[in-house]
């Protein structure tokens, strides 16, 4: 009788173990929908639900383009907000209602100033107010917001990278203008210069603070009381042993189960080495990972994983992390990198445990330009890049991953010049178009020709240019590569017209 029961007991727990081991389907982002931004750049993405529409926030230098995004994922202009001074870049934009009235914070960096927008019906902004920098607060070169919730009023709490750095809370009126509650200046013991994250945790009726500190390498936590002051708890420095905080960069957190955590990442120093911009230049360079803490009852961090950047991840220069999906006993988050340029997508189990699960090289940086959104039961990814040639904007929507063994991916271009193109331009824009394959090795094969069909349905297209690559990354980093987006500001002034598809096909 007891070899039975031993028997059904192991038996139960493989099947959990089972379970457990396949509770999150092999996920893998892919590419619905790309778009021109006005602004040089993309800085900061975020997003918003307004009316049962939802609204894309790209925020570069001079201005924030706002876009609808649809079930699908896809992408229509509808303004253009220009920055106070037209300056920027903006950073740490936060959307958020405020008793009734849905604004977006920007942080304007080089603006020293805080700007509050008030979202109208159809997602477009209209200013509301401007909050500059004093000697009192710290609001130079301002990069991150976080909005907190209290009981009886909402406050705005604000970090960045000036000469006299500090964490400073703001208390947001009805009409969207900032009343300036406390500042907190950076000292030895907490980590305040360069706050790049921020997230908020409400554990047992009090409210939680946590920053990372970009110049002094480490986290911080502080309780935020019903009124917006605040006072620190805890604070963690970078080391070589159980966390990775050298240049503490993005900061998230999450609930699962009984459990809260932070996670944090770091972009290291040693990708700013050679241009002056750190402030104390003797660091250990000791390897890319993202910290997992765990929150104690008093609200304090407690370093509590790692996982390391190794041959089969993407996490060189992480510079966002945002939560996909939440479930009872995991969730599902991406990590943007600079260096790496892809999305990393992991898993942070009940435990603690973060592990890897795809990535996507995206062919370009993300420089804090990174958002999840979800419409429906979909979960999306908006991305966006520091590069100034690309101005552009992407999203991706979360899916199981596709079984592509065994296929290649073909890629036709057919194109169409303008009547008054020479025969010398044509040919210089076929032989750079071929050229492609030199500067981007991700092009298996490359071949072209000009279109021989005597059936009248070519829609006057004439030559036709046919690309190999051999997986999802490869059209990526096609798309977006510097020689690319060269190429079509080349010759784009002679395309008459063109016509793109592409299709998976057995490879040979």
């Amino acid at each position: 009788m007891n070899n039975i029961k031993i028997s059904i007991l192991l038996s139960l727990f493989l099947l959990s173990q089972i379970s457990f081991s396949q509770s999150t389907v092999e996920l893998m982002p892919y590419m619905q929908d790309f778009k021109s931004i006005s602004a040089n750049n993309t800085v900061t993405v975020t997003s918003y639900e307004k009316g049962g529409s939802h609204y894309v926030y790209v925020g570069g230098f001079k201005g924030v383009d706002v876009f609808s995004m649809d079930a699908e994922g896809k992408l229509t202009l509808v303004s253009t907000q220009e920055l106070y001074k037209e300056e920027g870049p903006a950073r740490g934009m936060v959307a958020d209602n405020i008793n009734g009235t849905d604004f977006l914070f920007v942080a304007n960096k080089h603006g020293n100033a805080i700007e509050t927008f008030k979202i109208l019906d159809d997602g477009s902004l209209e200013r509301v107010s401007l909050t500059m920098d004093t000697d009192e607060t710290h609001l130079g070169i301002a990069i991150t917001l976080q909005v907190v919730h209290m009981e009886k009023a909402s406050y705005l709490f604000i970090g960045g990278l000036e000469e006299t750095p500090g964490l400073s809370s703001f208390k947001i009126e009805n009409d969207g203008k900032l009343t300036h509650v406390q500042s907190m200046k950076d000292d030895d013991d907490i980590f305040t210069d360069g706050i790049i994250g921020m997230f908020t945790h409400k554990i047992n009726g009090k409210t939680f603070l946590y920053t990372g500190g970009f110049q002094d390498n480490g986290v911080s936590s502080f309780r935020v009381n019903e009124n917006g002051t605040f006072n620190n708890i805890n604070n963690i420095g970078d080391n070589i042993t159980d966390r990775y905080l050298t240049g503490a960069y993005p900061v998230t957190g999450v609930k699962l189960g009984e459990n809260y955590y932070i996670i944090v990442g770091h972009r290291h120093h040693k990708y700013y080495e050679k241009n002056g911009f750190i402030k104390n230049p003797n660091f250990v360079y000791h390897g890319d990972g993202v910290s997992v803490f765990k929150i104690d009852k008093k609200g304090s961090l407690v370093p509590h994983y790692v996982l390391k950047d190794d041959e089969n991840t993407k996490l060189q220069g992480q510079t966002r992390i945002e939560i996909v999906s939440v479930k009872d006993t995991e969730a599902v988050l991406a990590v943007g990198t600079r260096d790496d340029a892809s999305i990393q997508l992991v898993k942070l189990d009940v435990n603690g445990i973060l592990s890897p699960i795809n990535y996507l090289e995206t062919g370009f940086s993300i420089y804090y330009g990174l958002r999840s959104h979800k419409i429906g039961d979909s979960n999306f990814l908006i991305a966006g890049s520091n590069r100034f040639d690309l101005k552009k904007v992407a999203t991706y929507k979360i899916l199981p991953k596709i079984d592509r063994s065994n296929k290649v991916l073909k890629h036709i271009v057919n194109l169409k010049y303008k009547e008054d193109a020479t025969e010398e331009q044509v040919n210089e824009a076929v032989q750079a178009f071929l050229n492609l394959k030199n500067e981007i090795p991700e092009i298996e094969h490359i071949e072209w020709g000009v279109n021989d069909s005597k059936e009248g349905a070519s829609k006057g297209l004439t030559h036709v240019f046919n690309l190999t690559f051999k997986d999802d990354h490869g059209r990526e980093i096609y798309l977006f590569h510097e020689a690319h987006i060269a190429l079509v500001g080349k010759i784009g002034p002679i395309i008459a017209d063109v016509l793109v598809m592409d299709y998976w096909t057995e490879a040979n």
